[in-house]
């Protein structure tokens, strides 16, 4: 008996000797871990995640970032259809999401020209409202919403897309009945309605001159008159050969000069060649394969560029990472990207971070296997 209790000990021993001569395993990389001392990775849920049915696509998300926010769910069209009526049934889930999976949460957007319910600016004519109707209907909207999501939607896109690129405000009923004015009234309301959420102001081609100009000119008009604005939104809807990186490095600094922070909002870059709608192609078959290039597959080629491109800009948000706050990708794969059918129906694009099989892309390979390298392949 004896003999056999020393051959146990010895057993024993010898098995937490093997164990602890193995090196420990170390949690895979993930976007959100490699990135975490540089900004917030976030992306846009659609009502398939939000819901949990593409269940591949909640795998990632939880895997991979530490934000999201509402690709539509909170637009005015789908959350206040009728102006005594909102729906918030998906909204809420949404935000109950981000809080099961710790994230910050972002609403999009408040304001907003697009997507807009019928009914928010007009008479029951069709007419546009007085002045004095329009901003009770926005206090009321941006007071229920915000409201609602108190201490739980940590940031919000207030407005949405109001300045084109030559500067000029976009002729919205939004501007058409308020003018200028309805931009610091939908920020105070916000504020007011929760004075602990950040206020952002998104919008596209923020690279374009013109449009820097007046958003910066904006931003600074706001903090005199002592409203709360926290962040600019540079909406990333890249193009293979649009916008010149240095155009988008410059608008990072400028907006960074206002003394706000600059988000990356809506990432991401179509890997097609822009539409020319006045090409003169009369065969049809041929048109169709002008239009949607890569049906099937992206070419290795095509693939290469895109990839490289997109480290480029990855590059320029790590070098630039002490003004800008967070990242957010349009959607998780290929599959959910809005480029997809734009702008004609039957375009297949390969716009994001993750393929149709909810594989990272090379880039994203890359920057997950050595963290905060992605220089380029000479």
């Amino acid at each position: 008996m004896k003999n056999k209790r020393i051959l146990v000990i010895i057993f024993v021993c010898a098995a937490l000797c093997v164990y602890a001569a193995k090196p420990l395993l170390l949690e895979e990389p993930t976007l959100k871990s490699v990135l975490s001392s540089k900004f917030l990775i976030g992306v846009a849920l659609n009502s398939a995640q939000i819901t949990g049915c593409d269940t591949n696509a909640v795998k990632i998300i939880k895997r991979h970032f530490n934000s999201v926010v509402a690709e539509n769910c909170m637009k005015c069209q789908a959350i206040h259809p009728e102006e005594n009526r909102y729906d918030f049934r998906l909204a809420d889930k949404f935000v109950k999401f981000g809080e099961d999976n710790n994230m910050f949460i972002i609403g999009h957007c408040l304001i907003w020209h697009s997507q807009l319910a019928l009914w928010f600016c007009v008479d029951k004519n069709g007419e546009n409202v007085s002045p004095e109707i329009l901003k009770t209907r926005m206090k009321n909207h941006i007071y229920t919403i915000v409201g609602r999501y108190k201490g739980r939607v940590k940031g919000w896109d207030v407005v949405n897309e109001a300045i084109m690129e030559d500067g000029s405000y976009r002729r919205s009923r939004f501007y058409e009945i308020l003018g200028e004015d309805f931009i610091p009234l939908a920020f105070q309301y916000a504020h007011e309605a929760d004075p602990d959420a950040e206020l952002y102001y998104n919008d596209y081609n923020m690279h374009a001159t013109g449009k820097r100009n007046a958003v910066v000119k904006l931003v600074n008009e706001m903090k005199t008159k002592g409203l709360r604005i926290d962040a600019v939104g540079m909406q990333g809807h890249l193009g293979m050969d649009y916008p010149i990186l240095k155009d988008f490095e410059q608008s990072i600094l400028a907006y960074a000069s206002t003394g706000v922070n600059v988000m990356i909002t809506e990432w991401d870059m179509s890997a097609l060649p822009a539409v020319n709608h006045t090409a003169n192609i009369s065969d049809t078959l041929a048109y169709k394969k002008v239009l949607n290039p890569y049906p099937d597959f992206l070419p290795d080629s095509v693939s290469k560029r895109w990839n490289s491109k997109m480290a480029d800009y990855m590059n320029l948000f790590i070098k630039y990472s002490n003004v800008i706050s967070r990242i957010t990708a349009w959607g998780v794969s290929d599959g959910d990207s809005w480029k997809n059918g734009f702008p004609v129906r039957g375009r297949k694009d390969y716009a994001l971070l993750f393929n149709r099989k909810y594989q990272p892309k090379e880039f994203v390979k890359k920057l997950l296997k050595e963290p905060l390298k992605l220089d380029r392949d000479k």
